[in-house]
């Protein structure tokens, strides 16, 4: 199948997790690849891509996707027959949208905030009330296993899988027993280990490059 799919890419940024989604469904595409370190992600092409300049962001024909979000959606609804989405109807439908909408609505605005030493602001105006609640909700999610939706291995799995092994290196989040056993599953298959050697390989190739 030609889905004439383009990802903007930089290796080892939050674009990483979409790498590996494409890769567990098999989707053919274009990899374009920016240095964000040499400012390329500010550059005017770029910016009419993503005026934010940042990645990931997606192209399927004339229709442009950004948000991390989004584009898992986008892409696990694009290729149904690989099973990464429950339809709708599905029973487990709204816990993988809830899934998909927590991390950005609610896990990365906390552990950001966490991280810069920043009070979360008044339980009213907060996003996400207390990294605390944040943690212990994602950790009871986690706990059952072996995956969000139980046995069934979608690509919330693959979001957070990503999110969760760049948070716990770099201590932003901690390594409780339910994380750090979920990440042992997810990151085990196969898809990610491919992904993750192309993306080191590739980080190696634009730092000799900026040498």
């Amino acid at each position: 199948m030609d889905a004439d799919l383009t990802l903007y890419h930089s290796p080892q940024t939050r674009s990483s997790g979409v790498r590996i989604l494409l890769e567990e469904l098999g989707a053919p595409h274009h990899l374009e690849v920016l240095d964000l370190r040499s400012g390329q992600g500010r550059e005017p092409g770029y910016l009419r891509v993503n005026p934010l300049g940042k990645v990931p962001a997606l192209r399927h024909g004339d229709t442009l996707i950004t948000e991390q979000a989004a584009i898992y959606l986008y892409l696990a609804d694009l290729f149904p027959e690989r099973g990464l989405a429950p339809p709708i109807g599905d029973p487990l439908r709204g816990t993988y949208l809830r899934w998909m909408v927590f991390y950005g609505s609610s896990f990365e605005p906390a552990v950001v905030d966490r991280a810069l030493q920043r009070e979360p602001g008044p339980q009213a105006m907060s996003p996400y009330g207390t990294f605390d609640a944040v943690l212990n909700t994602l950790v009871d999610a986690l706990t059952p296993g072996p995956y969000l939706l139980g046995e069934r291995h979608s690509a919330a799995d693959v979001l957070w899988g990503a999110a969760l092994s760049w948070t716990t290196s770099f201590k932003l989040v901690p390594e409780e027993p339910a994380i750090m056993a979920y990440l042992a599953r997810v990151n085990a298959r196969p898809a990610v280990r491919r992904i993750m050697a192309a993306e080191a390989a590739l980080a190696t190739e634009l730092e000799a490059a900026r040498a």
